[in-house]
C-alpha cells in the first residue's frame, strides 16, 4: 500500500471521528441542566422574550432539526454566535487558540526534551539504581492529577514561596520586553503542571524500546566489530527506538490537549481550556461546540500526521 493511500484511509477515518466526537458533544450539551436562554437574556425576562431568543438561536427546533442546520452551518465555516458574548464563535476561539497552543507546544517540547534522556539515562543503566529511580518517576508521574499537580505547585510556588504568579497569562500594564517576560513568568506552573504528568509515560516507552532496540541481532554485530558504546547507543539503538517514540508524540498530544483543559481551569490560563470551563457555567453552547470540535480536530490532524510521519520512517506500515 502507498504512502498516499495510507495516508487517504486514515484522513477518512480522522473525518468519521471529528463527526462522531460533534454528534456526541452536540447530543451531550442538551442533557446539561438549565435553559440556555438564561444565558442570552436576563432571569427576569418574559416568556415572550424567552421564546423569542429560543428562536433567533434555532433552540425551539426538534433536537434532530437543530442538529443538521448545525452541521449545514458548520461545512460552511459557521460554528455560531456566542450565547454570552454575542461575537462569532469563530473569533471566540481565534482570541484562545494562541494561548493554548503556547502551553501545549512548551510542554511537548519539555516532554520530549527532558523524556528521551531520561529514557536512554534508564536503559542504558538497565537493572540498576538509576534505572530504578527513573521507573519510580515514570510510574509516579503516570499516577498523577492533573488538578492535584497544578494546586501544589500553585500552592508552594505561588502562595508560600511567592516565585510564579498565581494566575493569568500576563501582567496588565506591562509593554515590551517586560510583556514578554510576564508571559514567560505566568507560562512556567502551567507548562510544569502539564510536562510532570505526561513525561512518565514517555521515559518509560522510551526506555522500554530501547532495550528493545539493544536486545538486536545489529547491535550485537555492531558491538562484535568494536563500534564504540557511545556511537551503538545514540547512532543506532536510540535512532530505531525512535520510531515508536514518534508515535507516541500523537498521542501526547492528544493527552495534553485534554489535560490544557484542566490546567488553563486550574491556572486561570485565559486559554481554550479555560474558555470550556466558562463556558459549560454559562450553558453558552455554540461556543462549546466549536471548542470540541477544535480539540477533536487537532487531536485527529495530529494523529495523521504521525501515524503518515511513521509511514515514511517504516515501510513496514505501507502494507498494514
Amino acid at each position: 500500500m502507498s504512502i498516499a493511500l495510507f495516508a487517504l484511509r486514515r484522513f477518512g477515518r480522522g473525518l468519521f471521528t471529528i463527526l462522531f466526537a460533534v454528534t456526541v458533544t452536540f447530543l451531550l450539551l442538551r442533557l446539561l441542566p438549565g435553559d440556555p436562554a438564561l444565558a442570552i437574556a436576563s432571569p427576569n425576562m418574559t416568556d415572550e422574550t424567552r421564546a423569542a431568543l429560543l428562536t433567533q438561536y434555532g433552540l425551539d427546533q426538534p433536537l434532530i432539526v437543530q442538529y443538521v442546520l448545525y452541521l449545514g452551518q458548520m461545512l460552511q465555516g459557521n460554528l455560531g454566535t456566542s450565547f454570552t458574548q454575542s461575537i462569532p464563535v469563530v473569533d471566540v476561539l481565534m482570541q484562545r487558540l494562541p494561548w493554548t497552543l503556547l502551553l501545549t507546544m512548551s510542554a511537548l517540547f519539555l516532554t520530549i526534551a527532558v523524556g528521551i534522556p531520561l529514557g536512554v539515562l534508564a536503559a542504558s543503566h538497565r537493572n540498576r539504581f538509576l534505572d530504578r529511580l527513573v521507573q519510580v518517576f515514570g510510574v509516579t508521574g503516570q499516577s498523577l492529577f492533573v488538578p492535584s499537580v497544578g494546586i501544589v505547585l500553585l500552592f508552594f510556588f505561588g502562595l508560600v514561596l511567592r516565585v510564579f504568579p498565581i494566575g493569568g497569562a500576563y501582567d496588565d500594564g506591562v509593554y515590551g520586553v517586560e510583556w514578554y517576560g510576564s508571559v514567560l513568568s505566568h507560562l512556567v506552573l502551567p507548562v510544569v503542571s502539564l510536562t510532570l504528568i505526561q513525561l512518565g509515560s514517555y521515559v518509560l516507552t522510551m526506555r522500554a524500546t530501547l532495550i528493545d532496540a539493544l536486545g538486536e541481532d545489529y547491535i550485537t554485530l555492531a558491538r562484535a566489530k568494536g563500534v564504540p558504546p557511545r556511537s551503538i547507543l545514540w547512532r543506532h539503538a536510540v535512532r530505531n527506538a525512535l520510531l515508536p517514540a514518534t508515535t507516541l508524540i500523537g498521542l501526547q498530544l492528544g493527552f495534553l490537549v485534554g489535560g490544557a483543559v484542566l490546567t488553563e481551569t486550574v491556572f486561570a490560563y485565559p486559554g481554550i481550556g479555560r474558555g470550556i470551563y466558562e463556558a459549560v457555567t454559562q450553558l453558552d453552547f455554540p461556543v462549546l461546540q466549536g471548542a470540541f470540535l477544535l480539540l477533536a480536530a487537532t487531536v485527529v490532524v495530529a494523529n495523521l500526521l504521525t501515524d503518515t510521519a511513521y509511514g515514511f520512517l517504516d515501510p513496514r506500515v505501507k502494507t498494514a
